[in-house]
């Protein structure tokens, strides 16, 4: 029987991590450019802060990607070979264990045992991986994937806000950067909504609105103080 059914959680890893990169270079991009230009600087001073920003934020987003999803694989890894020497030293114990989550479930005591005794004939550590833990191929944490999906979209939603404040004449920065950077996250969280099979009205305007805070906000410690927030 084919398969017709098109779901979404395959991509939660990168689609996450995607995201938050491109949100966060998007935000934190426009809010330094709207920081700075508040301040009063020059258009050279304007650009220097942007470019230096986009740089550190990639390099920042891909290692603190890495670093946290791998602490995630490790924990993975050790409840994983920590089951598999429960099933080495008890399996029994591990057969009960798999029977009663079936129970749980809904299904009946002999049929839950059952079911067990087949799974684990097949693949021990999966089914225990897959009902116990909850750890499974399609939501296993992947580090290097989620670095480099948090680098590359956050250097292209910080390139944004960036190109925009290049192109447009410094009387301008302020508005041009704010109204560009609230129609990007529009479109971002849109866009994530729309892959994701999320409702795009609550994701566009979630996204929209944290951003529109934290650019409000930087804008006017900037404007406040005269110096680059």
């Amino acid at each position: 029987m084919k398969h017709v059914e098109a779901h979404r959680t395959h991509r939660t890893g990168w689609l996450r991590a995607a995201v938050l990169g491109a949100n966060d270079g998007i935000v934190s991009t426009s809010s330094l450019v709207l920081g700075v230009a508040a301040a009063g600087a020059s258009p050279q001073a304007i650009l220097v802060a942007g470019v230096a920003g986009l740089v550190a934020g990639a390099m920042s987003m891909a290692a603190g990607e890495y670093v946290s999803v791998s602490s995630q694989a490790d924990t993975e890894r050790a409840d994983l070979a920590r089951e598999q020497e429960e099933l080495d030293t008890r399996p029994e114990h591990e057969h009960a264990e798999l029977s009663a989550i079936y129970v749980r479930r809904g299904l009946d005591a002999d049929l839950a045992a059952k079911v067990a005794t087949q799974l684990m004939r097949h693949d021990a550590l999966g089914a225990h991986a897959r009902d116990e833990l909850g750890i499974s191929e399609t939501l296993s944490a992947r580090p290097v994937q989620a670095a480099l999906a948090s680098a590359g979209t956050f250097a292209v939603g910080a390139a944004l806000p960036l190109l925009v404040a290049v192109l447009v004449p410094t009387s301008m920065v302020l508005w041009a950067v704010s109204g560009s950077s609230l129609l990007f996250l529009a479109l971002l969280g849109a866009l994530a909504a729309r892959v994701g099979g999320a409702p795009v009205m609550l994701a566009t305007w979630r996204v929209t609105f944290w951003g529109a805070l934290a650019m409000a906000l930087t804008g006017g410690v900037g404007a406040l103080f005269g110096v680059a927030a």
